[in-house]
């Protein structure tokens, strides 16, 4: 029998801001119950008290890992997690209508209920994803997935995806940094890549919308804690890796080998960049190669870039395809993200024409986005918050212009504090005036942060470097840059790109560098008119 529920929509919730997850996910309308015996034996689990009647009478139509979003018929994973064990909240989840609690022998010993079956297994996290997409049918074997994966160009390179995808008139799903989309409909997103059961409802809510492909950015985070478990992706690709996240993997290795896992024969196609050295390991025999210098299966010839930031080339791929291409984004990365772009449509049937329809006409929310008001210099927003990323993006706007590069910078607190220093170096490295500002400090002291990336900034001799401030608000650090600029110069705000707040705190704060910017422009052109 079919269960019918009324559906969570993103109408019904507002947008987050920044880190706070705090909104319901949405769920499908049409649900075939699952029993509990099938997903207990299919998941290699037990259940405490496996002798009582209700046991095999359950009937499971949801999942979730948070008790406030527990609908009636959901199975509640109650995971252990930093600060405290979900266990503790499995009252609360049973009473809101949670069928049973899925958890591990620590959950067990914890829940305060026993009038649900308790399902135990040694890692509940792992299998959560598994789980999941059985109770909500395997919904990614109804649609075409494109896991990006990278340290950098993930967000980019799934805009370029469904740019192509929508040019060539298919209805898309969209799965990442910046938002969440079905079809049109949006939400700002919590994760990257969703939790687990969140995921898996989400494609099942696409399959009832008639979504059929969906590109979407699968982090390192979600490939090590099972976040992408269940999914089966009709494409996998890597961009790149450099530093990132070391406060929470141990070192690049055990970064890189997360990465990996979405190579591990959960994805049919695999495309991978051999620019660097992590890509190349990443090869096998089946591998799509795609490389901008050449050896690649997929390679670019001819780049040129217009002052306007325009990149145009030629993208040579497998079968004799050649493609005539105009990015309206500037940067040697942007054309690596592009051909794997161009390799994963090409993968799912797109046709070349549709491919460079969609790489020209791409736009993707603080990622090289250039705010135009008439004045007579360059300002752009970019989310670079790692030291490579800050690098590369100072290198395209260098090479863009004749003037000076002017840049904002700040770094996230709680964080890897380690590449401060490096940011500011590499900041102070490629700019004539580097300005040290917050980003979001969250629970840490803005000032102590500010303080370790400007050591790196001015660890940098001073004839190989420009002009230093520390500017602690955001607001006037960008205001200061844009009154410091002269005609032909870049101003780059760096580090928050399309976030619309400011984390300090606990309390996110309304904030969006593009409007600031904006603004601050705004307010220089009306000064000078007067």
């Amino acid at each position: 029998m079919i269960a019918l529920r009324a559906q969570v929509t993103f109408r019904d919730v507002p947008a987050k801001l920044v880190g706070k997850a705090v909104t319901a996910p949405p769920r499908p309308t049409r649900i075939e119950p699952v029993p509990l015996t099938t997903l207990v034996a299919r998941a290699d689990a037990r259940v405490l008290g496996r002798d009582r009647a209700h046991d095999t009478a359950a009937q499971v139509t949801g999942a979730t890992l948070r008790a406030q979003h527990v609908l009636p018929g959901d199975l509640f994973a109650a995971l252990p997690g930093a600060r405290v064990h979900g266990a503790d909240f499995a009252a609360e989840a049973v009473r809101a209508g949670a069928v049973a609690v899925l958890t591990d022998e620590e959950g067990a010993r914890r829940a305060a209920c026993r009038d649900v079956p308790v399902v135990i297994h040694d890692d509940p996290r792992q299998v959560l994803g598994s789980v999941a997409a059985w109770i909500y049918g395997e919904p990614s074997l109804r649609l075409a997935v494109l896991g990006i994966t990278g340290t950098s160009g993930k967000t980019t390179t799934t805009y370029m995806i469904d740019s192509g995808l929508r040019a060539a008139g298919m209805t898309t799903g969209l799965v990442g940094t910046v938002e969440t989309r079905i079809a049109g409909e949006r939400q700002a997103s919590a994760f990257t890549t969703p939790e687990a059961p969140d995921l898996q409802a989400l494609f099942a809510v696409m399959v009832e919308r008639g979504v059929t492909h969906v590109p979407m950015e699968v982090s390192s985070h979600a490939l090590a804690l099972g976040r992408a478990s269940g999914t089966r992706f009709t494409v996998g690709a890597f961009t790149n890796l450099s530093r990132d996240h070391l406060d929470f993997h141990s070192d690049m290795e055990d970064y890189f080998q997360a990465k990996a896992l979405l190579f591990d024969g959960r994805s049919t196609t695999e495309v991978v960049c051999v620019d660097g050295e992590w890509g190349k390991r990443l090869v096998t025999p089946h591998t799509v190669t795609v490389a901008t210098q050449g050896g690649g299966d997929w390679t670019a010839t001819g780049v040129t870039t217009s002052y306007a930031g325009e990149q145009t080339f030629t993208v040579h791929g497998p079968d004799g395809v050649t493609l005539p291409v105009t990015l309206p984004m500037p940067g040697a990365f942007n054309v690596a993200n592009a051909l794997v772009a161009a390799a994963c449509l090409h993968a799912v049937g797109v046709a070349p024409t549709d491919i460079a329809a969609g790489l020209g006409s791409v736009e993707v929310p603080g990622r090289m986005e250039r705010v135009a008001l008439g004045q007579d210099f360059t300002a752009v927003v970019d989310y670079a918050h790692k030291p490579a990323a800050v690098a590369l993006a100072l290198d395209a706007m260098r090479a863009r212009t004749d003037g000076r590069v002017i840049v904002v910078l700040g770094c996230g607190g709680d964080r890897d504090v380690e590449k401060r220093p490096m940011m500011g170096e590499a900041a102070a490295r490629r700019s004539e005036l580097l300005i040290v500002t917050d980003d979001n400090p969250r629970t840490e002291d803005p000032a102590a942060i500010r303080a370790a990336t400007l050591a790196g900034a001015e660890a940098v001799p001073p004839g190989e470097r420009g002009e230093v401030l520390d500017i602690g608000d955001r607001r006037a650090a960008i205001a200061e840059a844009v009154n410091r600029a002269r005609p032909g110069d870049v101003v780059v705000i760096a580090g928050k790109g399309h976030e619309t707040g400011q984390e300090i705190k606990g309390v996110v704060h309304p904030f969006s560098d593009h409007d600031e910017l904006r603004s601050a422009i705004w307010a220089r052109l009306n000064e000078e008119s007067t």
